[in-house]
C-alpha cells in the first residue's frame, strides 16, 4: 500500500505552506485547494511529486490530481498539515474571491443547473426512445411503426409520457427550487412558487394558438384581469421568478422578527412573488426568452448556418474552460420549448467527442508514458461520454496542440452538423452516447459529424507532433517518447 507521508509533505510546501491555504477539500480524484495566494503554488515542483497526475485551475480553486487513492492522500495531508477540510459547497464560496464579475455570473448559472441536469438527460433519452417507438417506420415491419404493430409496446410508449412531461413540461419546479436552493433561501417555497406556474389551472404554454386567439382564462379582480397562462417548459420566467422570490425572502427576514418569521417571511415572500411571476416577469421572462431563441435558431438555419456552426463548435471547448457554457443550457431548453428540438446541443456532444480524440492521439503517440496514461487513458472515456474537463486541464490545454486540435475537428463538426440540420430533442448524454437523444432522421449527419469529430483531432495531433506545431516540449517535465520525423 502507498504511504504517501512524503509526497502529502511536498504538496504542503510546493503550494506556499499552510498559510497559504485558505480552504481545502477533495472529489473522487482530486484535491480541491482555495489558495490566498495561487501564483505560490509551484506547479512544476507539484507536478513532479509521484502521487500527482497534474495540476490545473477553475472555478477560483486550484485542483490537484491524485487517482482513485485520493481519499488516503487528503488524510495523509490533513494530518501533516493540521488543515480540516470543508464541504465542496464551502470550497466553492471561498473560490469565490479569486473570480472576477462573470465568473462568479457563470458559476451562479452552473449551480442552478447543475442539480438539474441528471433528469433532463433522462428526459432527452425518454424521448428519443419514444420517438423511435412511434415516429419511425422499419420496412421489416411493412413500413410501420414498433407502435403501430406492438399493443406492449405501444402501453410502453404511452407510460414513458409519465416521466417525460413531468421533466420538461414541470421544468419550472425544478428551476426556481434550484434557485433558492443556489441562493440558501427556503426551497419549498421554491417548489410551491414552480408549481403555480404550471398548475392545472393554467393554459398549458404549449397551447400557442389558443394564446393567439384570445381564448384564455381570467383571474377578474373588477378594475383589471390577468390571463391564467401557464409557463410549462419555460427557463427564463421560471429564473427570474425563482431569484425575485429568493431576494424578496432575504429583504423580509431583515426587518421580520424572528419570533414571527416563519408566518409571516413565507407569507409575503412567496404570495406577492406568485402574483409579480403572472403578471410582470412571466410575460417579460417569456419574451426575452423567445427573442433569446430566435436569434440563436436564425444563426443556425440563416443562409450562414455554417459559419455560425464552426465557429460555435470551435470555440465550445474554450467556453467549457472559463464556464460560459453553462449558459447554453439555458438557450437549449428555450430552443426546445419554443421550436421542439435545438440544433445547438449535437454540437456540444460532437466538441465532447473531438477533445476526446485528441486525447486519444496523445494516448497513442505517448504510448509507453505509464505515468501519463494514468491520467489521458480515464480522461479520454470520460470526454467520449460527454465530460471534457478531465481530457481538457489534465492533457489537451497542457500540450496546447491536442486542445486546438480538438477545437479544429469540432468547428469542421459542427459545421457538417449544422449544414445537414442535424437536431436533437433535448439535452441528452454527451459524447458518443449522444447519437440517442438525435431525431431519427438525422442520425445519418450525425453520424457524419461524428467521424470528422474522432478522425480530424488525432489527424492534427500526430501532425502537430511530429511537425513540432505548437508543441512547448522544453517546457514539460515529463519524459514522452515520441514518433521519428
Amino acid at each position: 500500500m502507498a504511504d504517501f507521508k512524503q509526497d502529502a509533505q511536498e504538496l504542503l510546501d510546493a503550494i506556499g505552506g499552510k498559510e497559504n491555504v485558505n480552504a481545502v477539500t477533495h472529489c473522487a480524484t482530486r484535491m480541491r485547494f482555495v489558495l490566498d495566494d495561487p501564483s505560490e503554488a509551484d506547479k512544476d515542483r507539484i507536478e513532479d511529486i509521484p502521487s500527482v497526475k497534474g495540476t490545473f485551475t477553475q472555478a477560483g480553486q486550484f485542483q490537484v490530481i491524485i487517482g482513485n487513492r485520493v481519499a488516503d492522500f487528503y488524510n495523509e495531508f490533513s494530518a501533516i498539515s493540521g488543515l480540516e477540510g470543508v464541504s465542496k459547497d464551502d470550497v466553492k464560496s471561498a473560490g469565490k474571491q479569486n473570480m472576477n464579475s462573470l465568473q462568479r455570473l457563470m458559476a451562479a448559472l452552473a449551480e442552478i443547473f447543475t442539480p438539474l441536469i441528471p433528469a433532463i438527460i433522462i428526459g432527452g433519452l425518454i424521448l428519443g426512445f419514444r420517438n423511435v417507438l412511434e415516429a419511425v417506420e422499419f420496412g421489416a415491419l411493412g413500413g410501420q411503426t414498433i407502435v403501430e404493430t406492438s399493443q406492449f409496446w405501444s402501453g410502453v410508449n404511452a407510460f414513458l409520457w409519465l416521466p417525460g412531461e413531468a421533466i420538461f413540461h414541470f421544468l419550472p419546479v425544478g428551476i426556481t427550487w434550484s434557485v433558492t436552493r443556489k441562493m440558501g433561501t427556503t426551497q419549498i417555497l421554491g417548489i410551491v412558487l414552480g408549481i403555480t406556474l404550471v398548475s392545472p389551472q393554467l393554459l398549458n404554454a404549449f397551447g400557442v394558438q389558443d394564446i393567439l386567439a384570445g381564448d384564455v382564462n381570467q383571474w377578474d379582480f373588477g378594475f383589471f384581469q390577468l390571463d391564467m397562462i401557464g409557463y410549462q417548459a419555460q427557463v427564463i420566467p421560471a429564473m427570474m421568478a425563482g431569484f425575485l422570490l429568493a431576494y424578496l425572502e432575504k429583504w423580509l427576514r431583515k426587518f421580520i422578527p424572528e419570533a414571527i418569521s416563519m408566518i409571516f417571511v413565507p407569507l409575503f415572500a412567496l404570495i406577492p412573488t406568485v402574483f409579480v411571476a403572472h403578471a410582470v416577469v412571466g410575460p417579460i421572462g417569456w419574451q426575452l426568452g423567445i427573442w433569446l431563441s430566435q436569434v440563436v435558431q436564425w444563426g443556425l438555419t440563416g443562409t450562414f448556418n455554417w459559419v455560425f456552426g464552426f465557429i460555435f463548435g470551435g470555440l465550445y471547448a474554450p467556453l467549457v474552460i472559463t464556464g460560459l457554457h453553462h449558459m447554453t443550457n439555458a438557450i437549449d431548453l428555450q430552443l426546445v420549448a419554443d421550436f421542439d428540438q435545438t440544433i445547438l446541443w449535437p454540437m456540444i456532444a460532437l466538441s465532447n467527442i473531438a477533445q476526446g480524440s485528441a486525447v486519444l492521439g496523445i494516448i497513442w503517440l505517448h504510448r509507453g508514458n505509464e505515468k501519463e496514461q494514468q491520467i489521458s487513458i480515464p480522461a479520454m472515456i470520460s470526454a467520449y461520454l460527454g465530460v471534457t474537463e478531465p481530457a481538457l486541464f489534465g492533457i489537451n490545454i497542457k500540450y496546447v496542440y491536442p486542445f486546438v486540435a480538438g477545437m479544429i475537428g469540432s468547428a469542421f463538426a459542427g459545421m457538417t452538423s449544422v449544414a445537414l440540420n442535424v437536431a436533437s430533442f433535448n439535452i441528452g448524454v454527451g459524447g458518443l452516447p449522444g447519437i440517442l437523444s438525435i431525431i431519427p432522421e438525422y442520425w445519418i449527419g450525425f453520424l457524419i459529424a461524428m467521424a470528422i469529430a474522432i478522425v480530424v483531432p488525432i489527424v492534427l495531433v500526430v501532425v502537430f507532433e511530429k511537425n513540432n506545431i505548437l508543441t512547448k516540449w522544453e517546457n514539460d517535465h515529463l519524459p514522452i517518447p515520441k514518433l521519428g520525423n
